[in-house]
């Protein structure tokens, strides 16, 4: 049994995570980061949810690039093959669901 308070939790560095669970292959992980992350496919498909702060998320789909502002509790999936970047406006705190190993 572990409760985790998401807005304690701060890593050393941009995009530092917590592991919190791992489900036969799919992880569940708390990210802290006030910088940017970089253009990516995951290797299937992930759940981003913003526990704390705002992001931009960036995402191409039909060979033009598109951003939405997501808000606490607001949440993203990508779906296989959606190239993607989170850019936190500020400090953020981000739940992500994936399978283990993806980038």
């Amino acid at each position: 049994m572990q409760i985790i308070r998401s807005k304690d939790f701060k890593a050393d560095h941009a995009w530092g995570a917590k592991d919190i669970a791992n489900m036969e292959g799919i992880t569940t992980r708390l990210h802290w980061t006030d910088k940017p992350y970089i253009w990516h496919v995951n290797d299937g498909e992930e759940v981003f949810v913003v526990l704390d702060g705002k992001v931009e998320m960036r995402y191409r789909e039909n060979g033009s690039e598109n951003s939405e502002i997501l808000n606490v509790g607001d949440i993203f999936y990508a779906s296989v093959g959606t190239e993607h970047v989170a850019h936190p406006i500020g400090e953020a705190r981000i739940l992500v669901i994936e399978k283990e190993g993806s980038v």
